[in-house]
């Protein structure tokens, strides 16, 4: 699966009203066990991105999109479609830094302290650009 292509999800979002006020349920048929809520559409649709894209975090094969035209609804659900980047999400939420041990030739090292180069901005930046990130 291409990390870098967005994926739209259909899901269902239905809509509550309590003496609370109102919230905004979403689940997904499409990705089992995928469940979140908002305060109302919009909000339930941010916290659907980030709920779809955890589930699929690790999973080296994405569900298929299912054709949400046969679904069933009742009268406060409506259906939503939801875009989903796997790469934009980790950037997003995976970028915190982590302590890495690595080995450079000695005259890089003396050359990069020389003209104040920062070795891990440097590694981070040719990662990225290799990953495609």
């Amino acid at each position: 699966m291409d990390q870098n292509k967005t994926i739209m999800y259909p899901v269902i979002m239905t809509e509550y009203k309590d003496e609370d006020g109102r919230v905004v349920t979403v689940y997904s048929p499409n990705i089992p066990g995928m469940h979140t809520e908002g305060k109302d559409f919009n909000e339930a649709a941010y916290w659907a991105v980030d709920a779809i894209a955890t589930m699929l975090d690790g999973k080296k094969e994405y569900p298929e999109v299912m054709d949400a035209g046969a679904w069933e609804l009742q009268d406060n659900e409506r259906i939503a479609y939801i875009p989903v980047n796997m790469a934009h999400w980790y950037r997003e939420n995976m970028s915190q830094t982590v302590r890495r041990s690595v080995t450079v030739p000695k005259y890089l090292n003396v050359l990069a302290n020389e003209e104040k180069i920062n070795v891990s901005q440097v590694l981070s930046e040719a990662l990225a650009q290799r990953l495609g990130f």
